[in-house]
């Protein structure tokens, strides 16, 4: 499957599609109270069929409500089942049932096989009205679904699901995923709270940090969106002001995300990386976290490695790569995290805490793959 992301044009047309998630806004509010409401009257979780059943029931007696097609409706209690479903299998890790959303802040609706149609050049017919659409690239493959986007400044965006077959290397039969080996060179990475990345080779990559430079424009923006009076239309443009401050700090990043994989895919053809526990770093250092965006970067890497043929291999979370030191394999018993280099007291090398873990966990991942005349490591998973 491959996602593709157009963005509509403005025309004042577009308050049909804005109506349209309004309405699933709607209908996603009801079933969330039917919900609520059959627990409390049976104890028992309402089933998927039954919810879409009487939707549809209603559905025929609410005008506004016709206005969504019910394939987007059929969506709307299949999106809220899957939330239930993870509460069920989650909810001891402190995971939440789906709750009431404000109308205005619903973002979108999906159709699937009806409802649209793509015609010539750049335009898609969404009920009965057409709608242009800047048309950066061409929608090849099969198209599964269309979901149309609302952002919180209004705009409007539609994100196509399609069917490529042949996009990517399948792995064959269970096997593993073929390198397709065009540098020769492997490199372990470290995550770093002071450098964004220490690769193996000594090299460190430091992170712009987009959060931290826009600081002082993001708190005078939030502070004259809170003195103006609720629901004027001076309110509304400040809301607008901060809501670009936030957007822009996050195509910055997102840029940078992709220029950067693009770089490290290029250069290497086996990337290894520890895995994070990225909700207690959040619980530790906050703000610096979320600016840092390691999920997000982890995300955009394996996607340009599936794209390029490329191996990315995550070692265990528990192994000790700072710990342990690289030339002699010596574990401490402690280290903090004040502590930027250490002596081995094995055999007296001086290491970095960065480059000493990204040395270790370049071993590892090459273990994994049974790459190069290291130790054999089991607590390593390709992807």
């Amino acid at each position: 499957m491959k996602t593709l992301k157009f963005k509509l044009y403005q025309h004042k047309r577009n308050r049909f599609l804005k109506r349209m998630i309004n309405a699933s806004g709607v209908i996603y509010n009801h079933c969330i109270a039917l919900h609520k409401r059959y627990y409390r009257m049976w104890g028992k979780h309402l089933n998927c069929a039954k919810l879409q059943a009487h939707i549809a029931h209603l559905r025929k007696r609410k005008e506004f409500w016709q206005t969504v097609g019910s394939q987007a409706v059929q969506d709307i209690c299949q999106r809220i089942e899957k939330a239930y479903q993870l509460f069920f299998k989650h909810n001891k890790k402190g995971v939440r049932p789906p709750g009431f959303k404000k109308v205005r802040k619903y973002k979108s609706f999906t159709l699937k096989q009806a409802g649209y149609k793509f015609l010539g050049g750049n335009q898609v017919k969404i009920g009965s009205r057409i709608y242009q659409f800047w048309k950066s690239r061409e929608i090849e493959g099969t198209v599964k679904t269309l979901t149309i986007k609302r952002t919180p400044l209004g705009e409007l965006f539609m994100v196509v699901v399609v069917d490529v077959r042949s996009f990517f290397v399948s792995e064959r039969e269970g096997g593993k995923p073929e390198v397709e080996i065009k540098t020769g060179k492997i490199a372990g990475f470290d995550f770093g709270l002071k450098t964004f990345l220490t690769c193996s080779d000594g090299t460190t990559i430091e992170s712009p940090q987009f959060l931290k430079q826009s600081l002082r424009l993001v708190a005078n923006a939030s502070r004259h969106h809170s003195r103006k009076l609720k629901g004027s239309a001076n309110r509304e443009r400040a809301r607008k002001n901060l809501v670009r401050k936030y957007e822009n700090i996050f195509n910055q990043r997102r840029d940078w995300f992709w220029k950067l994989a693009h770089e490290l895919t290029d250069k290497f053809d086996i990337l290894c990386f520890e895995t994070l526990n990225l909700k207690g770093m959040q619980r530790l250092w906050g703000r610096k976290i979320s600016d840092l965006a390691f999920g997000e970067f982890i995300q955009i890497l394996e996607w340009i490695a599936k794209k390029k043929n490329k191996l990315v291999v995550f070692i265990d979370r528990w192994y000790p790569s700072s710990k342990t030191c690289s030339n002699c394999g010596h574990v401490l018993e402690k280290l903090d995290l004040s502590v930027r280099e250490w002596r081995c007291p094995s055999c007296q090398s001086v290491n970095g805490r960065d480059e000493n873990a990204a040395r270790n966990i370049f071993k590892v991942g090459a273990s994994t793959v049974s790459l190069g005349d290291v130790r054999q490591a089991s607590p390593a998973i390709a992807v």
